[in-house]
């Protein structure tokens, strides 16, 4: 099978060079490349800052940064013959990580943005296997790099269905970054009025900031558009499940995949939100190693947003599991509840993204004869 790949100029800003890549999601952004089933694509990545940190970046510099301009995403990669309905299996085959990287808070984003309200940066030198800093001595956090977002371009129904629910939350008085055409890439037109921002994952996936999204792991996200419209960006090469201050180990990467459309697998499966999985070698109780997972975020069944609401979040990601049980083993949903309740492992992938927390119900492949 045919392996291409995008290159982007990693040392300037997207805005500097709108034609690799955007910041908003949308049906209408240009494709930067077309492939089939089956091919695997090299996509270069900038940082989820769009090169506004670097290795002497302050605390005080970070007042100057604006997360408009998050996240610069490589692509769209429009795959020929996908419809809506359809599931997109990506199967991450690597991503290799530059050997710098940074953290930061920033001042109002954060899970506990009203405890810490002053910007703070820690600067990381990355090899192979570890990632160390001169303002945290004495730790060395494992590498295990993965991209933060991956994502579909919505249809322009759903981005109207998510345009109408994010400005309802925001009129309640949550936590949402509406559409800003301000450092908008592309810079005009409706991508930038009324584009989604990166922040928060959607159905289409997006900002899901899943740290077992590493080489190996494959991502199935549900078609909304034709071509699905492919991006991805925001690499990290560590995060702890939550990514509590709003950011993990930042920097830029190549990320590598082989793209498998399933066609009609969505509708037939009804499902609408990411799901992922993993097999290979398995240690039983490690949701790393062999599994299959679904996730849930803040959106009712009955279509209302709400603002970081772990609870809601948690129950779609344990009703998806309960769905997919039926579905893939046969069981009834009080059967497939009851395995659920003694094997499935729950993490909060994210509690950061605001408005769209992500739970990730973990399923160990391993019990199944």
């Amino acid at each position: 099978m045919p392996h291409l790949k995008i290159k982007v100029n990693r040392s300037t800003p997207l805005g500097s060079a709108p034609l690799e890549g955007h910041n908003r999601w949308h049906p209408d952004i240009e494709p930067m490349i077309r492939i089939n089933s089956g091919d695997t694509v090299e996509m270069e990545t900038r940082d989820s800052f769009d090169c506004q940190i670097c290795k002497s970046t302050t605390n005080e510099d970070l007042l100057k940064a604006s997360l408009g301009r998050a996240h610069p995403l490589t692509g769209p990669v429009y795959v020929n013959g996908a419809e809506p309905g359809d599931l997109l299996a990506v199967h991450i085959t690597d991503v290799v990580s530059h050997t710098e990287g940074f953290t930061v808070i920033m001042p109002g984003f954060g899970f506990l943005r009203d405890l810490f309200d002053q910007p703070h940066i820690v600067h990381w030198s990355m090899d192979k296997n570890f990632a160390t800093s001169e303002q945290l001595p004495g730790v060395r956090i494992p590498g295990a790099p993965f991209m933060g977002v991956m994502g579909l371009a919505p249809s322009h129904d759903l981005l109207d269905v998510i345009a109408r629910r994010e400005a309802a939350l925001h009129a309640r008085g949550g936590a949402v970054a509406l559409p800003d055409a301000n450092m908008a890439v592309p810079a005009r037109g409706p991508a930038a009025t009324a584009g989604l921002r990166t922040i928060a994952p959607h159905e289409v996936g997006g900002n899901l900031d899943i740290k077992q999204l590493v080489a190996g792991t494959t991502l199935y996200l549900p078609v909304y558009t034709p071509g699905a419209l492919f991006s991805v960006g925001d690499a990290h090469f560590a995060q702890g499940d939550g990514e509590s201050c709003g950011t993990a180990i930042e920097t830029s990467a190549t990320f590598i995949a082989r793209f498998e459309l399933l066609k009609g697998e969505a509708a037939r499966r009804r499902q609408t939100d990411p799901s992922f999985s993993r097999t290979g070698s398995s240690v039983f109780m490690d949701p790393t190693r062999n599994f299959y997972a679904t996730t849930g975020t803040c959106v009712a069944k009955d279509g209302m947003n709400h603002s970081e609401d772990i609870t809601l979040a948690t129950r779609n990601a344990l009703t998806n599991m309960v769905d997919y049980l039926c579905d893939s083993r046969g069981y009834s949903p009080e059967q497939a509840y009851s395995l659920v309740s003694v094997a499935v492992n729950l993490r909060i992938s994210q509690i950061v993204d605001v408005p769209n927390v992500t739970v990730s119900a973990f399923l160990p492949l391993d019990i199944f004869d």
